[in-house]
């Protein structure tokens, strides 16, 4: 017999705010057109325009967020939850699942949550403005969960997490926070560098995101005692 009371408070003491984002945006990815399971959206063309209205209804255009359309001042927040591919949708979500609880434990849940949103609006904005006249749709919740690697490492640079490096034959090794997220934010600079404005990753929203979170947590969490015990590790897998 389940104790709903129970399961009710360990959901409320738990990282709820970072499994309820993981769920809504399976449910939004499963229920959309771009998963392709969905049969209201038809196949082939009619699939592809069913896509592409979807981007641009949900996800942020530079060109018009720049331009302060009321509807596209929205966006940048509605985006955080649209996914373009399964590919795009587990990479993001597992690196959310592998970070996000600690943080959303230290921070609170509403502290997270506005957390999480602020990041992750002022990573897109960044992007949009750096390419003001971009008409390319931009989606996905890599800046905001960028914005939780930033808080992460200045909270728990010690915290051991466990990776998997191509260059290593992706053999799952465990290596302390700092060394993981510094490597991955080097990885974004150096592509961010090469990068431009037509379709791939927005690095950039990266870079700020990380940035915007790092500094936050500083600001709010400095004089505090950062977690440097290695036994408080997330458990899971990243890939940088």
């Amino acid at each position: 017999m389940i104790d709903w009371r129970r399961a009710a408070r360990a959901a409320v003491h738990g990282p709820s705010v970072t499994y309820g984002v993981i769920a809504l945006c399976c449910a939004v990815f499963l229920i959309s057109p771009l998963s392709g399971l969905n049969p209201v959206y038809g196949t082939g063309d009619a699939l592809l325009a069913a896509q592409d209205a979807y981007f641009r209804r949900w996800g942020v255009v530079p060109a018009e967020l720049m331009n302060s359309e009321p509807h596209a001042l929205v966006t940048p927040l509605t985006a955080l939850f649209v996914h373009g591919s399964w590919l795009h949708l587990l990479g993001n979500m597992l690196f959310l699942y592998v970070f996000g609880a600690m943080a959303e434990e230290r921070m609170g849940h509403l502290e997270f949550a506005l957390f999480y949103l602020g990041c992750g609006y002022l990573a897109l904005l960044a992007y949009a403005a750096a390419h003001a006249h971009s008409a390319q749709t931009l989606v996905g919740a890599s800046g905001a969960i960028s914005g939780v690697l930033g808080a992460f490492l200045y909270l728990f640079p010690k915290a051991r997490v466990t990776s998997l490096f191509p260059f290593l034959f992706f053999l799952p090794l465990r290596f302390p926070a700092w060394i993981v997220l510094v490597f991955w934010f080097v990885l974004q600079w150096l592509a961010a560098r090469t990068a431009g404005s037509g379709p791939g990753v927005a690095y950039l929203a990266h870079l700020v995101g990380f940035g915007v979170g790092f500094l936050y947590a500083w600001g709010r969490f400095r004089g505090r005692a950062t977690v440097k015990a290695q036994a408080a590790a997330p458990e899971g897998e990243s890939q940088p």
